[in-house]
């Protein structure tokens, strides 16, 4: 068996492994996409929000990590009940695309009176638009 040879080359960031040219793990993940939107809770819910959130499904983590979404925060603006969440997707799905999945749609039942929902109970989500991004 061959030993690992690894090696930087002259040109910065560029690594060879077994003679072939790779990027670096840290300009891989640069090129993940981020998706951020906005979604509002009922007023009084915000403890209810965070209990049932730490106590996430395991079928639904598994299901948002093997779509791609290997990142996910929500942020709360308690003077408003407005949910900011982001995204870092590794793939072009978000959860925001996975609303025909079962457990998703069950996700949504659970969720739907503590938050602000359409009539199939998927959460009222705004998209947010990009202005900066320091990396």
């Amino acid at each position: 068996m061959h030993g690992l040879h690894i090696s930087f080359m002259e040109t910065p960031n560029v690594l060879e492994l077994y003679g072939m040219y790779v990027l670096p793990l840290h300009h891989i993940i640069k090129m993940k996409n981020r998706l951020a939107f906005k979604m509002k809770l009922k007023p009084g819910c915000a403890d209810e929000y965070k209990k049932r959130h730490d106590a996430i499904w395991p079928e639904l983590k598994k299901l948002l990590t093997e779509s791609g979404i290997c990142d996910y925060a929500i942020f709360l603006d308690e003077e408003t009940n407005i949910l900011f969440a982001v995204q870092t997707l590794a793939g072009a799905n978000s959860s925001q695309q996975l609303g025909t999945n079962p457990i998703v749609q069950k996700w949504w039942a659970y969720m739907s009176d503590i938050m602000e929902t359409e009539p199939d109970q998927s959460p009222v989500s705004k998209p947010l638009r990009s202005v900066f991004l320091m990396e």
